[in-house]
């Protein structure tokens, strides 16, 4: 009976050890915190049902959701004409033409974006840590960037959704 009684004891001190650690594992300091596109305001804010009445369903799982649409889906990953790509939910233009490139991947890929018009955050829904860009003026989500671009220009590879993207021709 006294054998059972320290057992539980040390159970039990093993128990309140292992919560206490984990508890001190799990604080989260404001030192830690890193901006994030759920705290930032934007130009552009809409409710919810503003952007549902506004986009497709497919456009909104991506631009409003961070979806991601099927690799190859997008007619703007063949698209090869002179214009720049604009964010399909506030039209701010995003990437130009001669930026374009065939990464091979299924999606519309550019080596740099139009400085100030794209904005970054950091992305770990999928186990590993991403640089996810989203419209600086609406916040979409597009797409990420990553270091695996053509060597000559930038060496970077933003991968976008073509259904956060919208076409605007050149005119010449």
């Amino acid at each position: 009976m006294k054998q059972t009684i320290i057992l539980d004891i040390l159970i039990l001190k093993k128990i309140a050890l292992l919560t206490l650690i984990s508890l001190f594992l799990s604080c989260n300091s404001s030192a830690q915190k890193t901006e994030t596109k759920e705290n930032k305001t934007f130009k552009v804010t809409k409710t919810e049902a503003e952007w549902k009445a506004q986009l497709t369903a497919d456009q909104y799982h991506i631009l409003r959701e961070a979806g991601t649409e099927r690799p190859f889906s997008s007619a703007l990953n063949k698209n090869y004409e002179k214009g720049v790509y604009h964010c399909a939910g506030c039209n701010t233009p995003l990437y130009k033409s001669e930026h374009k490139f065939d990464s091979g991947t299924g999606w519309p890929s550019f080596d740099r974006v139009i400085e100030g018009n794209v904005a970054f955050s950091t992305d770990t829904k999928i186990g590993y840590t991403r640089n996810e860009e989203h419209c600086a003026t609406c916040g979409g989500h597009l797409g990420h960037v990553f270091n695996d671009g053509p060597k000559e220009t930038t060496g970077k590879r933003h991968c976008i959704n073509g259904d956060a993207l919208k076409f605007v021709p050149s005119e010449d």
